[in-house]
């Protein structure tokens, strides 16, 4: 690195946004077999996490707005991968439940995860202490903001 610190080699946000790009270009392929984009495949993970759940607490799970996370829902319910309906508890909220055909999808993206650990030839400890390193970014920066 050099000492300039305007650097473009000495920037996190140049590090960051290339990782990320280089990152989900991986999942690309992996998850075409599955019909799934990327964002709407971080969808289906936080429902295989909890389902049902609101599209709020969907969207606060994966800090997107509803505004977002709208059409990639409409496009999972498509593909019959989960439902919408109006929640029982309050009938202004969303409630998201998996199909039996988006909970038997998470067999199949059970591979995914170890394919991508092996794509970045880095060991688990330290794609964990990434991971880790990446939430202390993530927390810092929304404190901030």
């Amino acid at each position: 690195m050099s000492d300039d610190p305007l650097a473009l080699e000495n920037q996190v946000c140049f590090a960051l946004a290339v990782a990320a790009r280089n990152v989900i270009a991986l999942y690309r392929p992996l998850l075409e077999p599955l019909g799934l984009t990327h964002p709407q495949y971080l969808v289906m993970l936080a429902l295989w996490q909890q389902s049902p759940r609101s599209v709020t607490s969907l969207g606060h799970a994966l800090s997107l707005e509803p505004a977002t996370l709208s059409p990639l829902l409409k496009r999972l319910e498509a593909a019959g991968y989960l439902a919408r309906s109006r929640s029982a508890r309050d009938e202004r909220m969303l409630d998201l439940t998996l199909t039996a055909r988006g909970a038997a999808l998470r067999t199949e993206a059970l591979t995914i995860p170890p394919r991508v650990a092996e794509a970045l030839s880095m060991p688990v400890p330290e794609l964990e202490h990434l991971r880790s390193a990446l939430h202390g970014v993530i927390g810092a920066t929304a404190a901030s903001s």
